[in-house]
């Protein structure tokens, strides 16, 4: 199973079809980490910015999407997407427990409390558009940063990818890898299913 993790994508179609073409085309599942459709108030427009083609863009999307809300996904948001933007996502896959929240509301506390009751193996977040993957205790804290509005220190856009018992991210434009993880050693094979 290959699943694609965005955030971010801040109405950028350009860059959504970059990324798709690139890397998502053939995943099983894409996750995204909320900020969706708006660039928010405190961003620049971006010339790409379409948020009424990339929702068609994700409507038309042959790959099933799970979409948490972002703090800058609004009800109109909602009205043009045909998935639900939920506040958090609990997913189950082959054996792997994925919880998604955008993260703009979670204090350190109020994280690490969502660990303990959901006791995540991928806890995934958005909303700082700089990519973070990193073990604490059993579960990897995953932000796959942002493809359209990055504020790495190079500026490069970023995503993430859950393949063959790893997470890796990936720089968006080179495709170099910024960093990767095993998945827990209790999931090994979970990805021995992978749709061929």
């Amino acid at each position: 199973m290959k699943v694609g993790v965005i955030s971010d994508t801040h109405g950028c179609v350009q860059t959504w079809r970059q990324i798709y073409a690139a890397y998502l085309y053939d995943a099983d599942l894409i996750i995204h980490a909320g900020d969706v459709l708006y660039h928010g108030p405190r961003n620049a427009i971006p010339a790409e910015y379409n948020p009424r083609e990339l929702a068609q863009e994700l409507n038309a999307c042959k790959t099933p999407l799970v979409i948490v809300k972002g703090n800058c996904d609004a009800e109109v948001d909602q009205m043009l997407l045909d998935m639900p933007l939920t506040e958090s996502s609990l997913l189950y896959l082959n054996g792997l427990r994925i919880f998604v929240r955008h993260g703009h509301d979670l204090a350190t506390g109020q994280a690490a409390a969502l660990v303990h009751r959901y006791k995540p193996d991928i806890f995934i977040t958005g909303h700082t558009h700089v990519p973070v993957l990193q073990r604490n205790a059993g579960t990897l804290l995953l932000n796959p940063g942002s493809p359209a509005m990055s504020k790495r220190e190079d500026g490069e856009g970023s995503l993430a990818l859950i393949e063959d018992n790893v997470v890796k991210i990936f720089a968006a434009a080179s495709g170099k890898a910024l960093y990767e993880l095993p998945l827990p050693a209790r999931l090994e094979g979970y990805a021995g299913d992978r749709r061929e």
